[in-house]
């Protein structure tokens, strides 16, 4: 984290717009929908959460008996959500970006494109079908935290972010929740500002991770190499730690997101990337975003 906050010093971080409005075409769920049967929720406010008080929504498997633990997902939002506040922000993954619809339809495959908000190649759509009949989706705990605006340049701020995560959430959902409590069996993934976030925290707290992810992460060009020399930190410590980096065709991150991967390939640090289909917006986080996320961190975590 020190060599990151130092290389960032030197210029200006990329800025995350807040996203447009939700399409027209894609209808937004009320804030604090029901999860239905699939799903168990709770809504917690952490009273000392970096930039104060904050909200957190926790979603657990409701279809499997209590005695049987699942891995843990730490899922992060993106900037708009950070701007909305840490009540309405926490509702990002849940609800904004159909968390909940998305568990609900892996439950019972197979997927349509419409499932996909119509970004998906039918070859992809296919394949996601196939294992789906072969491995059915076994359910995660995802913990959806408020993410402030952190200032990405700050080294300090990410740190006591990571720390707020691993020291503070981590322990309460494995105490209330059905979770398994090992490193091993815990992921974080977010898109944008979350993606961006995810990435740094992950790889800074490998002791904490077994899976890393980011969803069209806010990251700049120059920044390429600082974040090589993570992962490279970051395996170090826990070889078999996964990484996975995921951009689209309309992603305005997409040039930084691609020149990262060539990075890690060149220096031999394998990871999973894919270019999908979709923009910077909403429909790509309630379509191939959200279950790309949530049946790699299934897959990855089941080792």
């Amino acid at each position: 984290m020190g060599l990151l906050g130092a290389a960032c010093s030197r210029r200006s971080p990329p800025v995350e717009p807040a996203p447009p409005s939700v399409p027209a075409s894609v209808s937004a769920p009320a804030p604090g929908a029901a999860p239905g049967p699939e799903l168990r929720r709770l809504e917690w406010t952490l009273p000392d959460w970096p930039g104060g008080p904050a909200r957190v929504v926790v979603l657990a498997p409701a279809w499997t008996p209590p005695e049987v633990r699942h891995p843990v997902l730490i899922a992060l939002h993106g900037r708009g959500e950070a701007l909305k506040g840490p009540d309405r922000g926490a509702l990002g993954w849940p609800d904004d970006y159909q968390l909940v619809r998305a568990v609900g339809r892996l439950r019972a495959p197979p997927l349509t494109a419409a499932d996909l908000e119509g970004l998906v190649e039918p070859e992809h759509l296919a394949a996601i079908n196939l294992d789906l009949a072969s491995r059915p989706f076994p359910g995660l705990v995802v913990a959806c935290p408020f993410v402030p605006d952190l200032r990405l340049e700050r080294a300090s701020e990410l740190a006591t972010y990571g720390r707020a995560l691993t020291e503070q959430l981590l322990p309460r959902v494995r105490a209330e929740t059905p979770a398994l409590a090992t490193p091993e069996s815990t992921g974080i993934d977010g898109v944008s500002l979350g993606g961006a976030v995810a990435l740094r925290v992950g790889l800074a707290r490998a002791d904490a991770f077994a899976a890393v992810g980011a969803l069209q992460p806010a990251i700049a060009e120059w920044q390429v190499g600082e974040l090589t020399e993570l992962v490279r930190a970051a395996r170090a410590r826990r070889k078999n730690l996964a990484l996975r980096l995921t951009t689209s065709k309309e992603d305005g991150f997409r040039r930084p997101t691609e020149r990262l991967s060539a990075a890690l390939r060149k220096g031999g640090l394998a990871h999973d990337f894919a270019v999908l289909p979709g923009p910077h917006d909403y429909v790509f986080n309630r379509g191939p975003g959200v279950y790309e996320m949530l049946l790699w961190h299934a897959a990855q975590l089941a080792r």
